[in-house]
């Protein structure tokens, strides 16, 4: 549907925020047969997130799959996130099994593409009123739960009823601070810049990442000939960016080992950043109210985490809820069983990247017992990608028979350095 003044009567479903979490929660809960109000405080239809990775996680994939997105994705030219990583014991250059399928992918697509792209099948999708311009100024609450929104406009403010309200506003959520919902934030040891180049070549063609020890970099190939190059340094060299922005940005880059021939390449871009990105961890629902992508749970920065999770939590609200809200289900309970889903899909993954955020420092024994042996074997290389790629959780990262490799590639390793006279590197 193309924006529409005939919410007065109310949705079954309003989502604040119309870029890539609320964009497929509409369109999904719609499909299941919900009326969605999807609110976009900016007017432009085209407006998009800036300050992004421009990554879509393998995890992200079935998402995409479903929504039907992917044709659409590829013609835009977005670029397969195949990837490889540089430690201080080699790259990491994860392969698929010899005669065995290829690694799951997703894309690198630049926000520029692909809000407006899934914003406009949005407004497409029969049931979803697309609402552009509107900002949400309040929650409406009665009996104890939310039960609407108050919207800005330009013509004035306005009430919007429904039995959900979603909030799908990012990191500083709106939504969730009217309705108070619990949140943790975990400091982040770490800020980042990133600047967009056109005709930079990488081997392959594939992402780049550096693990430098606590220094972070990362070159991601995008669509249209783009390439996204990122830093992400320990806060000990804030006052050296904040003296020269270019010239520290241009350094570390240039310092990389193997690194990017940027000053032959073309910025396209200004370089952006942030000095403090903190990681937020909200409760994912309250009554008549469910957080999705970077309103309920904010991730690194360094691990481009956020597109995937904000695509993955739209389809597990909406698989969730959508009976409730079409008026066959208990609504609470669909929440609940949301509110589980999000915790036990990302919650790990979170605590961990929290722990690492926390002190930009080395590499602890686990963390090098890990890299070192996925520098080394093809099979621990895999393992890494995968988790990597969020389709394998903390758990089954660090599960024994995993940890029992690791240590046996290590060991296999110095052994053969001993016999050959070379250095083993840990």
């Amino acid at each position: 549907m193309t924006e529409s003044e005939s919410a007065e009567d109310g949705y079954d479903v309003v989502i604040s925020g119309g870029a890539l979490a609320g964009g497929a929660a509409a369109i999904l809960l719609a499909r299941r047969g919900a009326r969605v109000a999807l609110l976009e405080r900016r007017s432009d239809p085209a407006a998009y997130k800036v300050l992004c990775s421009h990554s879509l996680q393998a995890c992200a994939y079935p998402v995409l799959d479903e929504l039907g997105l992917v044709p659409a994705l590829e013609k835009a030219g977005a670029v397969p996130n195949k990837a490889r990583w540089w430690t201080r014991w080699g790259w990491i250059e994860p392969r698929p099994v010899p005669g065995g399928p290829e690694l799951p992918y997703a894309y690198n697509v630049r926000r520029s593409t692909l809000d407006p792209l899934i914003r406009s099948r949005a407004a497409e999708t029969p049931g979803v009123d697309l609402l552009l311009g509107h900002q949400v100024a309040g929650l409406v609450r009665e009996g104890g739960r939310t039960a609407g929104v108050r919207v800005s406009t330009r013509e004035g403010e306005r009430e919007i009823r429904a039995r959900l309200v979603v909030g799908a506003d990012g990191k500083d959520s709106a939504v969730a601070k009217f309705a108070g919902v619990r949140t943790r934030v975990h400091d982040n040891a770490r800020f980042g810049y990133l600047a967009h180049y056109r005709d930079l070549p990488l081997p392959d063609g594939i992402s780049h990442a550096w693990f430098l020890e606590p220094d972070m970099a990362y070159a991601f190939p995008n669509d249209d000939g783009v390439t996204v190059v990122a830093v992400l340094p320990g806060k000990e060299r804030l006052p050296a960016f904040r003296e020269d922005l270019e010239g520290s940005f241009l350094d570390l880059v240039r310092a990389l080992p193997e690194a990017p021939p940027i000053d032959s390449a073309e910025r396209v871009s200004k370089i952006i950043g942030t000095v403090d990105y903190p990681l937020i961890t909200r409760e994912p629902t309250a009554p008549g109210l469910a957080l999705i992508g970077d309103a309920a749970l904010t991730g690194d920065p360094l691990w481009g985490v956020g597109c995937g999770w904000a695509l993955q939590s739209a389809q597990w609200l909406a698989e969730a809820v959508a009976p409730a809200v079409t008026g066959q289900g208990d609504l609470d309970a669909s929440l609940a069983e949301y509110a589980r889903t999000h915790r036990r899909r990302l919650r790990g993954h979170q605590l961990l990247s929290a722990d690492f955020a926390k002190a930009a420092v080395p590499f602890n024994p686990v963390q090098r017992l890990m890299f070192s042996a996925a520098a080394r074997d093809d099979a621990m290389a895999r393992h890494m990608y995968m988790f990597a790629s969020r389709l394998t959780g903390p758990l089954g990262f660090l599960r024994p028979g995993a940890l029992a490799r690791a240590s046996l590639v290590n060991l296999r390793h110095r052994r053969r350095a001993a016999a050959g006279g070379g250095v083993s590197g840990g």
